[in-house]
């Protein structure tokens, strides 16, 4: 036996022998090396030109030491070109509080980009969502800096699996899309916006919007960080030298990369401040070699850019495994099947009464399928996270509800409304009185005497008019609208700017948005819904800037009058099934905020006549994010599906039917009104901003810390969702293990029915640390079989514990921990000690707060 061994120790080391000597010219070549020793190798080989030239983004100039040009694509959920995957939203895969799910979901989308001829992935994105109002909630991974940091986590460690490059975005307090992009109109240079300044507290910072950035590099080493758009605490992310340098000495070795094109006012500052990679497209940024010949930046900055492009393409695996051309079609059977499985993991049961849901349990003879439910329905986001389903390959809710249905069961669709969509009909000058009165404004705040004034028969611009703008404009028309006939009437604004709509004096509408829509994705439109009496004339007036457009100024004032409402016929669908199934949406992303909560359009008075006539009525929410729900108590049940990628329809009926478990649980709190949370629209100042400032006051009380920490109550608290089955937790043990803390519980299905549960571990600091009531610090997504039981553990890292006091430390003393089914529904408490480096902990079996499941 022992001369095997000797044996087959020399014959490996004769082998690695033969490795070595392969690779003595270019040892940077050789895979069993640290990356970081690999970049310095590499670096030591280069001239400085070959350095200056890949600092410049010439990939051609260092083609012959093996280093592949970096190919990026959009975004964080899935590759935006064709033959690809639709993939459901960022945000449904945070809602499935599955870390498995997560690492399915990174790998898929980095498999579809290799077979693309991509190694560089624009995401994941992680801002943490402070207003339910911010237009790209959909495509990040929810409030909680836990929650994103770990979902983020898995999404690298399987780009990397797949060699892929990651890139974390971004960077950071990027929450809102209200003025994030400074502009300066060409010839003059004069400042159309400069882009707003997001004044925060360091600590608020670290904790909140830093934390899941961080997370990431600590437990996937991620090789890439995209710094954003927006000014903080006065300069520019990309062109701060102490945000991007606490960055790096955080232990971060990749390379930072800036958003495109807008990020970078100063290509000098941005490149002696951090930003490595110069700019997206290539050359965007205006980087030059004179920077680097002149001495404008010194040597070692040179080579800090060099060796962290080259350590992130090591530590990948892109040097190693260079990807091949793009294939025509790269979505697989296995990739759809992770679609699926992220939306209906992600579904969240917000309300199910009387047993309303599954449909399996009370099986219907008859269903009506009311709201957009075939192509119309939203699949996802806008912007450059939108990878929408091609032609013929969605599978939409009606014809998921109606394959999983059967022939035995009657679906009769009915359209009930348009949905978040610009109506198709032009308010006509008949209405208006013959037109409206105008005046053009050549600046963009209504300032001093009107450039141009005349009477025009409505509102539909594709430009500025002759003399007017083009870039930098506003305009108000007004006049006198006297309706045709009485009823409910739908208003709709399409346009590139900020627009405002008045009836009778009182704003019922108001929008900022960069384009009619945003790269790819819906169509971002305002809506209102009014009522008006035939005959009784109402006044009217919109106004309109073209400070916030990026393609072109445009605004287009669009009607649906009561007789052409689709409400009538979805009553009539509704009232003789024996169950009504009502689609409602809301279009947002990249490039828009909202200005309400509200459903927009005609929605709710679609859900309630529904109601009124079929007491088992449930609502599919297809939305980017919390929508107010007037009509809750009127309906049976209420499940949101976000956006569900092109698997939609197959998703939505596995839940529906309790063929799947809805599996998801808010990643969000949903306020019970407009004026709830850290920043409502009563305090300017928090959001949007006054004067281009944003001030973040609430410091750590972002999300459902805020409800904690001021009693607001929710309409659904975070981590909220409800199972088809029933669970109850018993039996917790807290202990001390390997320098963590190990919280383990006993977990009962108590029912006939398969479901998930998701254990949130919450954790109370001591007083004098003077944190947020409540955070979470662990989770776990557990299936259990009828009446099975489980004991469960979740592991709580001491760095888990970190905060921000100067500097990263953990508070000493007394703390308590609680097991919960969301945060506010919580089960069972513990205590446990921080003395010095050490852990103690005791657990007990009592209840701490009313379980709101």
């Amino acid at each position: 036996m022992r001369s095997r061994v000797v044996v087959f120790v020399l014959v490996g080391a004769c082998v690695l022998g033969v490795a070595q000597g392969a690779w003595a010219a270019d040892p940077w070549r050789d895979p069993t090396q640290p990356p970081a020793q690999r970049a310095s190798e590499l670096l030591v080989a280069m001239s400085f030109d070959q350095k200056v030239q890949l600092a410049l983004n010439n990939f051609a100039a260092v083609a012959s030491f093996g280093v592949p040009a970096l190919a990026n694509f959009d975004g964080p959920s899935g590759v935006r070109t064709t033959g690809t995957t639709s993939f459901p939203s960022s945000q449904t895969l945070a809602a499935s509080f599955d870390r498995g799910l997560a690492y399915d979901y990174g790998y898929a989308i980095s498999d579809e980009a290799r077979g693309k001829g991509f190694n560089w992935w624009l995401g994941p994105a992680m801002d943490i969502a402070r207003t339910p109002l911010a237009g790209r909630q959909p495509e990040n991974l929810g409030e909680d800096p836990f929650l994103a940091g770990e979902t983020v986590t898995q999404e690298v460690l399987a780009a990397k699996a797949r060699h892929m490059i990651a890139t974390l975005k971004h960077y950071v307090a990027n929450n809102q899309e209200w003025e994030r992009i400074g502009f300066r109109l060409p010839p003059t240079g004069a400042t159309r916006s400069p882009g707003i300044n997001v004044l925060a507290a360091e600590r608020t910072l670290q904790e909140i919007y830093e934390a899941p950035f961080k997370h990431a590099i600590r437990k996937a080493n991620a090789d890439a960080v995209m710094c954003s758009y927006n000014r903080l605490n006065g300069p520019l992310t990309c062109e701060s030298p102490g945000l991007l340098g606490d960055l790096k000495a955080s232990g971060f070795n990749g390379f930072v990369v800036p958003d495109f094109i807008f990020a970078v006012k100063d290509p000098l500052a941005a490149t002696l401040a951090g930003v490595d990679v110069p700019g997206l497209p290539p050359g965007a940024a205006g980087r030059t070699a004179a920077m680097f010949t002149s001495g404008q930046v010194p040597s070692s900055r040179l080579d800090d850019i060099v060796r962290r492009i080259l350590y992130a393409m090591f530590d990948s695996g892109i040097f190693d495994d260079p990807v091949g051309p793009a294939n025509a079609d790269v979505s697989t059977p296995a990739h759809r099947d992770v679609a699926t499985r992220v939306s209906t993991s992600g579904m969240v049961l917000l309300k199910n009464e009387h047993r309303a849901l599954p449909l399996s349990e009370r099986a219907p003879r008859s269903i009506a399928v009311i709201g957009p439910s075939g192509d119309d329905a939203m699949y996802v986001t806008g912007g450059s996270a939108a990878v929408p389903p091609e032609a013929g390959k969605a599978v939409t809710p009606l014809a998921g509800i109606t394959a999983r249905a059967g022939s035995g069961v009657q679906i009769q669709a009915s359209q009930g409304s348009l949905g978040d969509v610009p109506l198709p009909d032009i308010v006509p000058a008949t209405a208006l009185g013959g037109g409206l009165a105008a005046s053009y404004w050549n600046n963009g705040e209504f300032d001093g005497p009107p450039a141009l004034t005349r009477v025009e028969p409505t509102v539909d611009l594709s430009a500025a008019p002759t003399g007017i703008g083009p870039n930098l404009w506003s305009a108000r028309w007004t006049g006198t609208l006297t309706p045709p006939e009485s009823g409910l009437y739908r208003f709709s604004l399409l346009e590139a700017g900020i627009a405002r709509l008045y009836i009778n004096g009182q704003q019922v509408a108001s929008g900022y948005r960069e384009g009619i829509n945003f790269v790819a994705g819906p169509r971002y439109p305002i809506q209102a819904a009014v009522q008006l009496t035939a005959g009784q004339p109402v006044s009217v007036r919109i106004e309109y800037t073209s400070k916030a457009q990026l393609f072109g100024p445009q605004i287009h004032f669009a009607w649906q009058p009561p007789s052409k409402s689709l409400i009538p016929a979805a009553v009539d669908a509704a009232r003789g099934a024996d169950a009504a199934i009502v689609i409602v949406n809301n279009a947002q992303g990249e490039g828009m905020d909202r200005s309400t909560l509200a459903l927009p359009g005609d929605q709710d008075a679609l859900i309630n006549a529904v109601a009124a006539v079929n007491r088992r009525t449930i609502v599919v929410l297809n939305t980017g994010g919390p929508v107010l729900m007037p009509w809750r108590n009127r309906v049976e049940g209420v499940l949101e599906a976000w956006y569900p990628g092109q698997q939609f329809g197959t998703a939505l009926a596995s839940v529906l039917f309790g063929d799947s478990d809805p599996g998801g649980r808010l990643p969000v709190t949903f306020p019970a009104s407009n004026e709830q949370g850290p920043a409502p629209p009563s305090q300017p100042e928090r959001y949007p901003g006054v004067n281009d400032e944003v001030h973040y006051d609430e410091g750590l009380l972002v999300g459902y810390r805020w409800y904690d920490a001021t009693g607001q109550r929710p309409l659904f608290p975070f981590g909220y969702g409800q199972s088809y089955a029933h669970f109850v937790f018993r039996d917790l043990h807290v202990r001390a293990q390997g320098g963590a803390l190990v919280a383990s519980v006993r977990i009962a299905n108590v029912s006939n029915r398969s479901g998930s549960v998701v254990p949130e571990l919450y954790v109370h600091y001591p007083h004098s640390a003077g944190e947020p009531p409540w955070q979470l610090k662990g989770y776990d997504k557990v299936a259990l079989a009828p009446h099975e039981s489980r004991r469960v553990s979740l592991t709580l890292d001491p760095a888990d514990l970190t905060i921000y006091d100067g500097g990263p430390v953990i508070p000493q003393g007394r703390y308590r921990l609680a097991l919960a089914s969301s945060s506010r529904g919580f089960a069972k408490v513990a205590s446990f000690d921080v003395r010095g480096s050490g852990i103690a902990g005791r657990g007990h079996g009592g209840r701490d707060r009313g379980d709101d499941d």
